[in-house]
């Protein structure tokens, strides 16, 4: 029993895996916000190319 109570005490007190935790969550995190990011932006790019479609297909004279 004191040896699970000292196995415990030692894996609480280690600080490695709260490390890799936090690394993961900041990943995480940046991954998230750059999805966010990227589907905001993407719609606003469509529409400024479809916009910039539309106006050069009045510019371009018609096929003879």
């Amino acid at each position: 029993m004191k040896s699970l109570m000292l196995s415990t005490k030692k894996f609480i007190q280690r600080e490695e895996g709260v490390t890799a935790i936090e690394y993961a969550l900041i990943a995480a995190l940046i991954a998230v916000t750059i999805v966010t990011i990227l589907g905001v932006v993407g719609t606003d790019l469509n529409a400024v190319f479809s916009a910039i479609s539309e106006a050069l297909k009045g510019a371009v004279p018609a096929s003879e």
